[in-house]
C-alpha cells in the first residue's frame, strides 16, 4: 500500500435508511475509502435469539460497494443485548469489591464465562460466513476496546472457577504452588486449589504473586477470548483481523493479544488522554489543552506498530470534543489534520475518524462527529477536504524507509511489570507506564525517532541503543541477547529485582551489569522531596543504594556498554545521562523543545515545519 487510507466510523442502524444513500456519496466525495459498521449492532442482527436480520446490513454493504468504498465489520460481542443476559444470567462481570455489574451501556460480560464465549463465537462465525468473501470487506474488527471501562479484571464466581483451574494448569501440584507463593508466611498455606480464591476483599494487602497471578490469568482470559471469535472468523474468511486497542490500557498484554491478529489499531483521542490519562501537571495540560500531549500519540503509534507486527492504523480519531473526558475542549484548527499526518508519518496503513454523524440521542449524544446532529458539517471536515490532497504528495513506504526503518533506538515495554508495579509500588507514585514514557519523552526531546519492543523479542542487532527501565523480571532470552549486545545499554531504575514469583532477587544489579554490586536497599521519596546528587543531577520518586566493595556508588553506574540508573531522575538529569550514552554510542541528536516535537521526522523532513508549529502552543 504506498498511500494512508482515510475512513470513518458509521451507525446506519441509528439513522432513517433514507440517509443513508447521501452519507454513502458524500464520504466517497470527500475521499474517504473505508467504513467501520456493525461493532455494536448486535440487537438489530439478532433482536431475538436465533432470529437473524441481516437484510439491512446488506443493504447498506450495498451501498458502500457501489461507492467504491470497503468496509470494516467489526463484530458486536462488546454490546450483547438483553436477550443474552436473561439466557446467561452469569455473565456479568463483577467489580473488585464483589459487586456485580449491570445491564444498560456496554461491555458488560465476564471473559470467563465460556458460555457468552462461545455465543459472540458463533456470531462471529455467522456474520464471516455471510461476508467473508465480499470483494469490498477490507477487514475484520474483533470487540471493541477490550479493557476499557475497567473491564479486564472481573471477580465472578465463573472467573474464581477459571483462574483455579488456570493455577492448576501452572503449577501441578498444590505443594509446588505454596512453596513458590511463599504461603508459610502467615500461614497463608492451601491443602487444595478449590481452597484458593480471588484476591479481593481480603483484610490487608493479599499475598503479592497470589494478585499478580490474578493479572496474569486475567490477560490470557483476554487472549483466550479473542482468539475465539479469531478461529470462528478464519472459518469462513481470509481477510485481515485486527483488534481497536486503547490509550494507556495496561491491564492486558498487547503482545500476546495481538499474535492472533494481522495487524493493530488503536482509538486515538489526544484531548481526551490528555485530560483522563496524563500524569503531566495541570500547567502543561492548561498549555496543551487544544493540541494534546506532543509525545502520547507518537508513543502508542510506536507501541502498536510493535504489536502489529510493522502493520497498524488508527481506528477511531478524534475528530471534535468528547464527552468522556473531566473537560472537553475543541482541537485548534489544523490539529486534526496534523494528527492524521503525524500517523502517517509513524506509518499507519488508514485513519478512520469516529464518527459520522453526531447522536441527537444515548451516551454519546455529546461527542463530535464529521457532521452535527443536523446533519450540518462539523469545523474539521473542512480539514477532511486539505488531508485528501495531503495524502496524494506523499508515499507511505517512501516514509517507512527513510525513518521508521532506520530508527536506532529501542524502547523494551513489558506489560507484565506494569501489573507488578501495580501489586507493589513501594510508593505510590511509582507507575511503570509514566517511567516508560518519561525516558521516550526523553529521548524525542533529543529529536530521535523510537521503536518500542517487546520483552520477548528475538533481536537487538538492529539498534544502536536499546532502553529497559523497571522491567521487574528479565527472562532468560533477553538477559542472553543483552549479553551478546555490542550496542548501549540503559537499564533502571527498579530492573530485574524480583523473581517470576514476585520474590526479591538478591543479584539483579550484578547480574545486568557483570560487577560485584549489592542493592542495600531501596526509599521513596515524598512528591515534595528530592534528591541532590553532587555533579550527576535531581532524582525523586525512588531511590537505590548500591554498593561496590562496601563503598557508596552514585546512581548513574556505567561498565562496558550498560549504564544502570539506580534512581527516578528529572526530566534535566535524564535528558544529561541520555546525551551521555548516545555521545558514548555516536548516536546523532539534536535538542528539542517541548513545543516542537508534535512531529515526527516525517513533520520536519517532508512537511513544511512552520504551517504547523503554531499549532503546538
Amino acid at each position: 500500500m504506498s498511500k494512508m487510507l482515510l475512513g470513518v466510523c458509521y451507525y446506519p442502524e441509528h439513522w432513517d435508511e433514507a440517509m443513508w444513500s447521501s452519507d454513502v456519496s458524500e464520504m466517497e466525495s470527500l475521499g474517504l475509502s473505508v467504513v467501520r459498521i456493525g461493532e455494536f449492532a448486535w440487537s438489530r442482527l439478532e433482536p431475538v435469539e436465533g432470529q437473524y436480520d441481516f437484510d439491512w446490513l446488506d443493504r447498506i454493504i450495498q451501498l458502500l460497494d457501489d461507492s467504491n468504498l470497503k468496509f470494516i465489520l467489526g463484530t458486536p460481542s462488546a454490546t450483547p443485548p438483553r436477550w443474552v443476559l436473561d439466557k446467561y444470567p452469569g455473565m456479568l462481570a463483577w467489580d473488585e469489591h464483589g459487586k456485580e455489574r449491570g445491564f444498560g451501556s456496554r461491555r458488560h460480560y465476564c471473559f470467563s464465562h465460556t458460555g457468552y464465549r462461545q455465543l459472540a463465537s458463533e456470531m462471529a462465525g455467522r456474520l464471516a460466513q455471510r461476508y467473508g468473501s465480499h470483494p469490498s470487506l477490507y477487514a475484520w474488527q474483533t470487540d471493541n476496546e477490550y479493557g476499557c471501562h475497567d473491564t479486564t479484571r472481573s471477580y465472578s464466581p465463573h472467573a474464581l472457577m477459571a483462574f483455579q483451574k488456570w493455577l492448576e494448569d501452572k503449577y501441578n501440584s498444590i505443594s509446588e504452588l505454596n512453596q513458590r507463593w511463599g504461603n508459610v508466611f502467615w500461614s497463608m498455606e492451601y491443602n487444595s486449589f478449590e481452597q484458593i480464591e480471588l484476591p479481593n476483599l481480603t483484610v490487608t494487602e493479599p499475598n503479592p504473586i497470589h494478585k499478580l497471578d490474578f493479572f496474569r490469568f486475567c490477560s490470557d482470559q483476554v487472549v483466550v477470548w479473542n482468539k475465539a471469535q479469531v478461529d470462528a472468523i478464519h472459518n469462513y474468511s481470509d481477510a485481515p483481523i485486527f483488534h481497536n486497542y486503547m490509550g494507556r490500557i495496561t491491564d492486558f498484554d498487547h503482545f500476546k493479544l495481538g499474535e492472533d491478529l494481522d495487524l493493530a489499531t488503536w482509538d486515538s483521542y489526544p484531548l481526551g488522554f490528555l485530560e483522563d490519562r496524563s500524569d503531566r501537571p495541570s500547567s502543561f495540560k492548561h498549555k496543551y489543552q487544544y493540541t494534546g500531549d506532543p509525545d502520547f500519540q507518537a508513543f502508542h503509534h510506536d507501541l502498536y506498530r510493535a504489536v502489529g507486527k510493522g502493520r497498524w492504523g488508527i481506528m477511531e480519531q478524534q475528530p471534535g470534543p468528547v464527552n468522556w473526558a473531566p473537560h472537553n475542549p475543541s482541537p485548534a484548527s489544523g490539529m486534526v489534520r496534523l494528527w492524521t499526518l503525524e500517523a502517517m508519518a509513524h506509518g499507519a496503513e488508514f485513519v478512520a475518524f469516529f464518527r459520522w454523524r453526531q447522536p441527537p440521542f444515548a451516551q454519546e449524544q455529546m461527542h463530535s462527529a464529521l457532521k452535527r446532529p443536523d446533519n450540518r458539517p462539523s469545523p474539521m471536515l473542512s480539514e477532511l477536504k486539505q488531508l485528501k490532497e495531503d495524502l496524494n504528495s506523499y508515499d507511505i513506504q517512501k516514509i517507512k524507509s527513510q525513518s521508521i526503518n532506520q530508527t536506532l533506538v529501542a524502547l523494551i515495554f513489558d506489560y507484565e511489570s506494569q501489573w507488578a508495579w501495580e501489586v507493589q509500588p513501594q510508593g505510590e507514585d511509582f507507575d511503570y507506564f509514566r517511567l516508560c514514557y518519561e525516558f521516550y519523552c526523553g529521548l524525542r526531546m533529543l529529536g530521535l525517532d523510537v521503536d518500542i519492543i517487546s520483552s520477548d523479542c528475538t533481536s537487538l542487532k538492529q539498534y544502536e541503543m536499546v532502553l529497559a527501565p523497571g522491567i521487574f523480571c528479565i527472562n532468560d532470552n533477553l538477559i542472553a541477547l543483552m549479553s551478546d549486545y555490542r550496542g548501549e545499554v540503559i537499564l533502571g531504575p527498579r530492573t530485574h529485582t524480583k523473581t517470576t514469583d514476585f520474590q526479591i532477587n538478591t543479584t539483579s544489579v550484578s547480574q545486568l551489569m557483570e560487577l560485584p554490586l549489592v542493592l542495600d536497599m531501596v526509599e521513596t521519596l515524598r512528591p515534595s522531596a528530592s534528591r541532590v546528587i553532587d555533579k550527576v543531577g535531581i532524582f525523586h520518586r525512588w531511590m537505590e543504594h548500591i554498593q561496590h566493595e562496601d563503598k557508596a556508588l552514585e546512581p548513574v553506574i556505567h561498565n562496558n556498554n550498560k549504564t544502570y540508573i539506580a534512581g527516578w531522575p528529572d526530566e534535566n538529569t535524564l535528558q544529561n545521562i541520555l546525551i551521555t550514552c548516545l555521545e558514548r554510542a555516536n548516536i546523532p541528536y539534536d535538542v528539542q523543545q517541548t513545543s516542537t516535537r508534535i512531529r515526527s521526522k516525517f513533520v520536519i523532513d517532508y512537511m513544511m515545519e512552520e504551517e504547523f508549529r503554531e499549532l503546538s502552543i
